[in-house]
């Protein structure tokens, strides 16, 4: 069933506008929304909401209300097509280093050194394979924090392919909770672990929400990991810092650098100190821990 996009052009200010109206309307709906820049020099950019054709004469009603407030914009559409999009993206990447840990292909198994810490993540459905600035910058964050803190169990929040808490599981025999919103993430997720020769130690949940019971059955967490995207991680600040033990530690990443002030500014407000930023590729990942 092909994926549609609803979406408006304008200038990089209303657009912003756009995005956070729609995030209002759609709230923790399973409806991607993203801005896009088109053309620097013009100052043209894209708000967008992505949605499977099913849902599509719903979500254009609900989209075309909200923007009465701006009757200059129209909205469009696309049909994207039906191709597995990350595995295009993947093939002929090479294996990856972060920390002690080699993210890898089944075709690179032969890659691993003695001392590597393989982690084999075939391109899929899920995000997260080790390429991406924010999975490598999590990768080192999670061998640094592991090596340094004592930590009895983790959560791996937004989980994709699982490679986040694969890492940990393989670092250290502890019990790592891995959620997502996405089932299918959770499904990968769990074939990952299993490919990866974790036999136990790791449950993989779908969980739309801190609401989900998974949290309290398995918290609170010495070590959370979420590697999301910067509106959603300071929205859930204060219930991420809730479900931190004491002494905690928090590694956040799915952030580009000029967000970083925002999303620190919400985990100061939750209590939480910054440890550290490193940076990758234009994207950011940040430690944070419970003094």
């Amino acid at each position: 069933m092909s994926e549609i996009r609803l979406f408006v052009t304008t200038a990089e200010k209303k657009a912003g506008q756009v995005l956070d109206l729609l995030t209002e309307v759609f709230g923790e709906e399973d409806f991607a929304i993203a801005t896009t820049e088109i053309d620097e020099k013009k100052d043209i950019w894209e708000a967008s909401v992505y949605m499977m054709r099913e849902d599509e004469d719903e979500v254009r009603l609900r989209v075309e209300e909200a923007l009465k407030a701006f009757p200059d914009l129209t909205v469009e559409r696309e049909v994207i097509p039906d191709i597995d999009w990350v595995a295009k993206s993947l093939e002929g990447l090479r294996p990856v280093r972060a920390g002690r840990f080699l993210v890898h292909g089944s075709h690179d198994r032969g890659r691993v050194r003695p001392g590597d810490i393989g982690i084999e993540i075939d391109a899929g459905q899920a995000f997260g394979t080790g390429h991406h600035g924010t999975t490598s910058g999590c990768l080192e964050v999670i061998d640094s924090v592991l090596r340094s803190r004592p930590v009895g169990n983790a959560l791996d929040l937004g989980t994709g392919s699982g490679v986040l808490a694969i890492a940990v599981r393989k670092l250290k025999k502890i019990p790592v909770l891995a959620t997502d919103i996405d089932p299918i993430a959770t499904r990968v997720a769990a074939e990952n672990v299993r490919r990866n020769g974790i036999a136990s130690g790791i449950v993989a949940k779908t969980a739309p929400g801190f609401h989900s019971t998974a949290f309290a059955e398995h918290g609170p967490f010495d070590l959370i990991i979420a590697n999301i995207l910067a509106r959603p991680l300071i929205k859930m600040a204060p219930k991420l810092a809730q479900h931190l033990a004491p002494c905690g530690s928090v590694i956040l990443s799915g952030i580009l650098a000029e967000q970083r002030w925002k999303v620190l500014s919400a985990y100061n407000g939750a209590k939480l100190r910054h440890v550290r930023t490193i940076w990758r590729n234009g994207w950011v990942t940040i430690h944070l821990d419970r003094p």
